[in-house]
């Protein structure tokens, strides 16, 4: 059941944490997102240096991969385990996040995420395990 991108960026702004985020959906498909995320101030982890702190990452590469699912099943599911690595300091400007599923499973599904700034380098990078199996 793959959702529309209007179907998607609609699921995505129902959390008031993505709102704040300024998460846009820009493509998806069966097994992939890519997500713009609007730079704001409040990301800056130190004003001396203007970098973006790593959680705002993290939480852009947890969400890239998880509605790189999303956008495969419909619903938003939970978070079993995840790896984030960082490859440069993001300085302020927008992020563009791509996930893509690599495992579709009955139960549990592997999925990874890319952060680029807003010259294509690669920020962030990681991947993660997803429950799957039916919610209760």
């Amino acid at each position: 059941m793959m959702v529309s991108k209007d179907e998607l960026q609609r699921l995505i702004e129902r959390g008031p944490y993505h709102k704040w985020l300024g998460l846009q959906v820009l493509d998806c498909g069966e097994d992939f997102v890519e997500v713009k995320a609007t730079w704001r101030e409040e990301w800056m982890a130190n004003p001396d240096r203007k970098h973006t702190h790593g959680g705002i990452l993290a939480a852009l590469v947890d969400l890239g991969a998880d509605w790189a699912l999303t956008s495969r099943i419909g619903h938003a599911v939970p978070t079993i385990d995840m790896r984030v690595d960082y490859h440069r300091a993001a300085m302020p400007g927008d992020l563009v996040v791509k996930g893509r599923v690599i495992k579709f499973g009955a139960q549990f599904s592997a999925c990874e995420a890319q952060v680029f700034d807003a010259g294509g380098k690669l920020i962030a990078s990681g991947r993660g395990t997803y429950f799957t199996g039916p919610l209760k």
